[in-house]
């Protein structure tokens, strides 16, 4: 729980007690309380940027991203009605349709985040017609590549490496269907003389979009637990500089 005034909420009937610049993530995952989320990782910006972690506040219209909403007193939050349940699992199906995730010939099979989110959310089948736009992959890096066709536009790629790394190598170019992530100004990740081959894009993309080279189906297997650690030392290293 962070410093300052304390609040209370109810999530799923619980009774919960929560720093009041807190987000509803936040204090449910303190509480024990699971959320899925896909763009969101610890350590990074949240963006609100997936939906998956949408929930039912009282008062409002609408589901609510758990990730960018800050927690206030008195709040009523539900996390797991019916209707969630099927918004997030048509959200999933949606962002399946729209790319080649084909887990038996994936680099990240069973060591990825949108797979196993598919598994805990009973999503066994698309419903949706699938769209596959054209997307190339680039192979230019001599150690990473990125295969646009399992792209989930998260951004945790962009967000690692503007935040952490401070490189600002990836970006997303497009609207719509036409969205795609592009590595300086939308040239080859190999040429791109921002990158510094730090690979930290490579270990927090939750799915196969961006691996390393080398790798057989199944094998590549993410490490980003220490990023909470790494943006505390940035900060640290900024503050330090400032003074």
């Amino acid at each position: 729980m962070s410093g300052g005034k304390i609040i209370t909420l109810k999530i799923d009937e619980r009774d919960c007690g929560a720093g009041e610049e807190q987000t509803i993530l936040e204090v449910a995952r303190e509480n024990g309380i699971a959320i899925p989320t896909l763009c969101h990782l610890a350590g990074l910006h949240p963006v609100g940027a997936c939906r998956l972690c949408i929930v039912e506040v009282a008062g409002s219209h609408r589901p609510l991203p758990a990730c960018v909403t800050k927690v206030s007193e008195g709040m009523v939050v539900r996390t797991q009605t019916p209707a969630l349940l099927e918004q997030r699992r048509l959200l999933l199906e949606m962002i399946l349709s729209e790319g080649n995730h084909v887990c038996a010939v994936c680099v990240v099979n069973g060591h990825c985040e949108l797979q196993e989110l598919a598994l805990a959310l009973g999503v066994d089948h698309v419903r949706l017609p699938g769209l596959y736009p054209p997307r190339q992959v680039d192979a230019s890096h001599p150690r990473f590549t990125l295969d646009r066709n399992r792209c989930v536009l998260c951004t945790r790629c962009v967000r690692v490496c503007a935040e952490v790394e401070g490189a600002h190598t990836w970006d997303v170019m497009g609207r719509g269907l036409n969205s795609q992530l592009i590595s300086d100004l939308n040239q080859p990740w190999g040429e791109a003389e921002s990158c510094t081959s730090c690979g930290k894009c490579v270990q927090v993309c939750p799915t196969g979009a961006l691996f390393e080279r080398g790798k057989a189906g199944g094998e590549m297997v993410k490490r980003n637990l220490r990023l909470p650690l790494l943006t505390a030392m940035r900060n640290q290293e900024t503050e330090e500089a400032g003074e």
